[in-house]
């Protein structure tokens, strides 16, 4: 009678031991999703308020249509791309940052355009978005660190390998580019 208590009790704290693992998994990885959604929405934003940009800039005679044209190509790029994995985003947003801090150092060509209120606005918003992608990239690599960890370390690997938690979370990066590593050089 002793030993049926004893296994009882011993299984008993092996189910609490899977479930609460299981379920500090499954918290995890959805922080992850989430931390990516927020990313996404920031992302979206951003694209949105290109084609404005673009538009106020354009009305200026003599802009370099080539500055403008890179731009709405990466935008278009940028949201082509937005089903694509972490690695691979990444990348093509960060092609969409250089193109935008190429637009910003040709503006400093036009005091007329630096001083329009429109251009200005826009250019704050920017901005503040530009700021929100930053620290929603912090936060991503933070969650994703915490997953990783999970899923790697004792006891709770076991876990992860018994319901399949193996994916290991990318972190959001840098590119190879040296550009994208600088910080842009954006003077008001």
């Amino acid at each position: 009678m002793v030993a049926l208590w004893v296994v009882l009790g011993v299984l008993i704290v092996i189910l609490l031991f899977l479930s609460g693992g299981y379920n500090g998994l499954v918290n995890a990885r959805n922080t992850v999703k989430n931390a990516w959604a927020q990313i996404d929405v920031q992302l979206k934003r951003r694209h949105d308020l290109i084609p404005n940009l673009v538009e106020t800039v354009k009305g200026y005679k003599n802009f370099e249509r080539e500055t403008l044209e890179a731009v709405t190509k990466a935008r278009t790029a940028a949201q082509q791309a937005s089903g694509a994995g972490v690695g691979e985003r990444s990348k093509v947003e960060g092609e969409l940052t250089a193109a935008l801090s190429r637009l910003m150092v040709v503006v400093e060509r036009y005091p007329e355009l630096k001083a329009n209120q429109n251009f200005l606005a826009l250019q704050e918003e920017l901005t503040s978005t530009e700021n929100k992608i930053s620290f929603s990239r912090q936060a991503y690599n933070d969650v994703a660190l915490q997953y990783n960890n999970k899923t790697q370390q004792f006891p709770s690997n076991i876990v992860a390998s018994m319901f399949n938690f193996k994916k290991e979370q990318e972190f959001l990066q840098a590119t190879e580019g040296e550009a994208e590593r600088k910080a842009p050089k954006v003077s008001f």
